[in-house]
């Protein structure tokens, strides 16, 4: 199948239906299963990893946590928003940037080459000895291969960048290795993910490991899986990426945030992807 002739014709039908139409919506249960287009069959509760004995048995999509309208919007690309995202991020994949004279797609052979690139981010870059993002190695490769300008963190094009290749991965399962050279940077992500902060003395598992299902103000909380990054958040009308969650996260209990990209943020994402190990990409999805 060829993604830059699907989301096209897709996105582009999609336009013109609504235009003239409003489709009956299709819901989803608390029950349902995720279907993508009626073909990707995502997997949104599975046994949780091996490292997470003690803490969670079972481990969840966010998806189960959200409205069935919500739901809805992620079964079908037409509804999905998020997926213009992912339609821009192909026709960057395509386009030359840089001194070099060169487009992502002259050193890769289509974005469905990648498809194996966002199961399993973060991991150890050997060359670098650290721990790397997506959004650092599409850094790399815009900096040292193209002759280009680094792009900022979860800006609109990395998100771009990074819808595209979720896209291509969906249905894939999570596989985050925490073992050898990243096992150090894991260890951090941990204990910061059970780390208290600021004035209301929160941390991420008081949230999401302790009162997942629960309902925080408006929110029915989730647990906090990554599978799903990039998400197009309705209330903000825009993709949004791991990094920009974790920093509302800590600001909204009223302690200093740290920025997307800071070695505390990627710590915490390798740590976060880790607990997701198993259940499927699933991104660009769709939340509240």
């Amino acid at each position: 199948m060829n993604i830059k002739n699907t989301l096209t014709t897709k996105l582009c039908t999609a336009a013109v239906l609504t235009a003239f139409a409003v489709a009956a919506p299709a819901f989803a249960d608390e029950d349902a299963e995720l279907v993508i287009n009626g073909e990707i069959e995502i997997v949104t509760k599975t046994t949780a990893p091996a490292h997470l004995e003690g803490h969670l048995t079972e481990i969840m999509s966010g998806w189960r946590f959200r409205s069935d309208d919500t739901q809805a919007m992620e079964m079908d690309d037409f509804d999905n928003p998020g997926m213009l995202g992912a339609e821009e991020g192909l026709a960057q994949f395509d386009t030359v940037m840089g001194s070099e004279g060169k487009a992502c797609a002259d050193c890769h052979d289509g974005v469905e080459s990648l498809a194996s690139v966002r199961p399993t981010y973060p991991k150890w870059n050997d060359a670098k000895e650290a721990v790397y993002t997506i959004q650092m190695q599409i850094n790399d490769c815009l900096t040292e291969r193209m002759g280009a300008e680094a792009e900022k963190y979860d800006s609109k094009k990395m998100l771009n960048f990074e819808a595209v290749l979720a896209s291509v991965a969906r249905g894939t399962p999570m596989n985050v290795a925490i073992d050898g050279p990243a096992q150090s940077t894991w260890e951090q992500g941990k204990e910061m993910y059970y780390t208290r902060f600021g004035q209301l003395d929160l941390s991420c598992a008081n949230c999401h490991e302790q009162n997942y299902g629960n309902m925080i103000r408006a929110d029915h909380l989730s647990q906090g899986q990554t599978n799903g990054f990039p998400v197009y958040r309705i209330k903000d009308n825009k993709l949004t990426g791991a990094h920009s969650r974790f920093k509302g996260c800590i600001r909204d209990t009223r302690a200093e945030t740290f920025a997307p990209g800071s070695p505390e943020f990627v710590a915490l994402e390798l740590y976060v992807a880790s607990r997701g190990n198993g259940l499927s990409v699933e991104g660009p999805s769709v939340r509240n």
